[in-house]
């Protein structure tokens, strides 16, 4: 039994190989001419989209370069001299409040001023 299959898969095997020839006869080859035209064709549109790119790469690049990464920079030194303002702001706070525990207040408890009529 073993023989019987293997025969039949010499056989398969023949007719693949005589159709797959078959099938190349009945292929239209281009010519030369069209072969180069083609082959032109598909190269210039890939160095077109590869210059394209490039151009695009190059814009995005110096447009991070010179636009987000100088406005982060202009945002941090405002923060940071926001931040230093403030700090500033609260060290006199802090100073006023010191004074102010060493003056006598003329304000009564119930929040009225000293003046009373």
């Amino acid at each position: 039994m073993a023989k019987n299959e293997n025969k039949n898969d010499n056989k398969v095997k023949k007719n693949f190989f005589k159709d797959f020839k078959a099938e190349l006869k009945r292929v239209i080859w281009p010519t030369p001419k069209q072969l180069l035209n083609n082959t032109t064709a598909v190269v210039t549109i890939v160095i077109i989209t590869a210059i394209i790119v490039f151009a695009l790469d190059a814009v995005f690049d110096l447009g991070n370069k010179y636009g987000i990464s100088k406005l982060q920079s202009i945002v941090n030194e405002k923060y940071n001299n926001t931040e230093s303002t403030n700090s500033t702001d609260n060290s006199s706070t802090e100073n006023t409040s010191e004074n102010s525990d060493e003056t006598p207040s003329t304000e009564n408890t119930d929040g009225e001023s000293g003046n009373e009529e």
